[in-house]
């Protein structure tokens, strides 16, 4: 069973559930785990990254909510700000409510990895053994290797590092995935080159297939991954199996 284990939705023309199902059902992936999308447009991305626009800093969790609840094939991934006062009774509410990790962005919120405010939040996901997912940025305290430094302090917790980190191939995420048993790559993005290289250093157990849907097309990702000189056992694993196992999707009595 191929699940993309990373997909942004929204309200939105280009960032809808409906079209994300279409593209899941033309590349033949069976699953999705969907966090909130919209809070950047990235049909304009550069404007964000040149600060020509603001982002939308509220989540939109609720319609998060509603999709997975209306598709069975969808698991949620709640995201709040992690320096709202808030954060940690809003994560845990969803979490309580059958989301299966969360989902924090530097890009969005401004925060850094080693905050005093993370700590909340990463206990509270290592007690539901529900990952953490981010991306990293490029500014102190929200590097790879801040991201790393978080993830050794709660090493009950787990951490998916999006896009393998940062860069077209980041050898310090992917020597620290090969070290940290509870730290992740997933590979939307990224290099082939990157994969390939991951894999060999950290192993097909530490590599998660996502698209970053709608940025890419789940299909487009997906070829990355097949195209590997890995066994199937190792493909299996990264298309579906490891994200499976950290979203303990086979107990998931919702997916709220």
């Amino acid at each position: 069973m191929i699940i993309d284990a990373h997909a942004h939705v929204s309200p939105t023309s280009y960032g809808s559930t409906e079209n994300y199902l279409e593209q899941l059902r033309q590349g033949g992936i069976q699953g999705g785990v969907v966090c909130p999308g919209g809070m950047l447009d990235v049909r304009q991305f550069n404007a964000y990254i040149t600060g020509k626009s603001k982002p939308d800093v509220v989540p939109k969790n609720d319609y998060v909510d509603r999709s997975v609840r209306s598709n069975p094939a969808l698991y949620g991934l709640v995201c709040v700000d992690p320096c709202a006062p808030d954060a940690t009774e809003v994560a845990a509410r969803y979490l309580k409510d059958g989301f299966r990790g969360l989902m924090v962005t530097p890009l969005v919120h401004k925060f850094s990895f080693g905050d005093d405010v993370m700590a909340p939040l990463a206990s509270l996901c290592g007690e539901h053994e529900a990952p953490i997912y981010s991306h990293v940025a490029f500014r102190p305290g929200a590097n790879t290797c801040d991201y790393v430094a978080l993830a050794r302090r709660f090493p009950r917790t787990p951490f998916i590092l999006e896009h393998m980190g940062a860069g077209h191939v980041d050898n310090e995420a992917s020597a620290a995935a090969a070290e940290l048993d509870n730290l992740f790559l997933e590979t939307s993005l990224s290099s082939y080159l990157q994969i390939v290289l991951s894999v060999k250093q950290a192993g097909a157990s530490k590599v998660i297939f996502g698209s970053e849907y709608p940025l890419s097309h789940p299909a487009a990702e997906l070829q990355k991954v097949l195209l590997l000189p890995i066994s199937e056992g190792e493909r299996d694993r990264i298309l579906g199996g490891n994200i499976r196992a950290l979203i303990r999707a086979e107990s998931a009595s919702t997916n709220a």
